[in-house]
């Protein structure tokens, strides 16, 4: 199976559809008058639907086993055919559009066996899902036109050619892969004074999302938090909150990890571990849903003009 291991949970839907075709008026008022045989139709169909939903996994090989936190099924008439519409809710790191649909033809194949007695015309014609929501597709418009990131890596070693950088580059990787460009990539020392200037010269050329990875450990010369919170004009701490549970539940030093986040002006900075590991998981823990603060910003300014 994929492995899912650094994704976010986040609520997800999906609603899926199955449509069958009738060939004859009675069928239709058989169901209706519920004269069918082998019993109620609908009610028979969304039990099946229901144990179709939660056995996805059981049958579909590269689906994982979720926790379901709501299921409905709902049926209704249109002519000669019977649309099935199933929803399906969930809290987890994937989605739900396989249990959906996975629900919806079993649902049809139920009313599919119990009409067939009566009549040999009646034909599944499609299965389709409708609508999905939650997961990384709810940001993909998060990103404005020429938007470009900035990268600082804070590390004497680094700096001072002792050692490679690798924490810094995957950020650049990883930002690239979404989407983003980087636009400046810059290794700074441990040193306040050097960090602060580094971080000027990001804002005055324009950096949206500026982002830190090094120094907020706690070693003697760990200096990035000291450096960067006296200039923010706003701290968000819901953002390191996020980075120090994610990245605890897969390691528990996270817990000693001094990172911050916050806004100067119009800009989002943001300060990772020092780590490769440390960096790469905090920002799975942020990524995408930080985009939102974009999406504010355009809104706050569009208020602004407005006013």
């Amino acid at each position: 199976m994929v492995d899912i291991t650094a994704k976010n949970h986040s609520h997800r839907s999906a609603i899926a559809q199955a449509v069958l075709q009738v060939g004859q008026e009675s069928t239709i008022r058989a169901v209706q008058e519920q004269r069918v045989p082998k019993g109620n139709v609908f009610e028979a169909a969304r039990v099946a639907g229901l144990f179709g939903v939660k056995r996805t996994s059981d049958l579909i090989p590269d689906c994982h086993p979720l926790p379901i936190e709501h299921t409905d099924i709902r049926f209704r008439i249109e002519g000669m055919t019977i649309v099935i519409e199933v929803e399906v809710q969930t809290i987890y790191k994937t989605g739900v559009e396989v249990e959906a649909m996975h629900g919806a033809s079993v649902a049809a194949l139920t009313i599919y066996d119990m009409l067939k007695p009566l009549d040999k015309e009646v034909e599944i014609q499609r299965i389709k899902l409708v609508q999905k929501k939650g997961g990384k597709a709810d940001y993909k418009d998060a990103i404005p036109p020429g938007f470009q990131a900035a990268v600082m890596v804070c590390s004497d070693s680094v700096s001072a050619g002792k050692k490679q950088d690798t924490a810094g580059k995957e950020v650049v990787k990883l930002l690239e892969q979404k989407g983003i460009e980087v636009g400046a990539y810059l290794i700074v020392s441990d040193e306040i004074d050097d960090i602060q200037n580094a971080l000027r010269s990001c804002i005055s050329n324009n950096y949206p999302l500026i982002i830190l990875t090094g120094g907020t450990g706690l070693s003697r010369r760990d200096h990035t938090p000291e450096a960067i919170k006296p200039m923010l004009d706003r701290e968000i701490p819901g953002i390191s909150e996020a980075m120090r549970n994610y990245g605890q539940q897969r390691m528990p030093y996270a817990m000693l990890s001094r990172g911050l986040a916050g806004m100067i002006g119009q800009h989002l900075v943001v300060c990772l571990p020092g780590s490769t590991r440390g960096a790469s998981e905090s920002m799975a823990a942020i990524f995408p849903a930080i985009l939102h603060v974009f999406r504010l910003k355009e809104g706050f300014q569009h208020e602004s003009n407005a006013s």
